[in-house]
């Protein structure tokens, strides 16, 4: 069984990838990519804000840190702006299905190792003692 320390960085890798390709497709303007700005607020700042919580989650030790644990949390809700269930109704999602699904199981497996994933931590934590 993976450590859950693994299994949080490899839900916030899938998501750092996604974005980056998102915003990647975003500057190159190669369909589908996301609308540029959104009533509240541009999409490039929220992919920054989105990759830059993922990436200090991993550093603080995602699935077994209090503060890593709530940047991943912050992360997979930050995520679910691009990748949520509203995705299932955007007119693009026959092209774009394959990182809405992708998104939805990485913000999953981050719920997941934050709440129910504590009690494995701490197994874990004893069985090295």
């Amino acid at each position: 069984m993976p450590h859950p320390n693994q299994t949080s960085s490899a839900a916030l890798a899938v998501l750092i990838i996604l974005q980056a390709v998102m915003l990647g497709a975003l500057y190159a303007g190669i369909p589908p990519h996301p609308p540029a700005a959104t009533p509240l607020f541009g999409i490039a700042p929220l992919l920054g804000a989105s990759m830059a919580a993922a990436m200090a989650a991993i550093l603080l030790g995602s699935g077994v840190t209090r503060p890593g644990r709530i940047l991943g949390l912050l992360a997979a809700l930050l995520a679910l702006i691009s990748f949520g269930p509203q995705k299932y109704f955007d007119a693009q999602f026959g092209l774009i299905w394959p990182a809405v699904i992708s998104g939805q199981l990485a913000c999953l497996t981050l719920l997941w190792t934050a709440f129910l994933g504590t009690r494995t931590a701490t197994v874990a934590q004893e069985e090295q003692a």
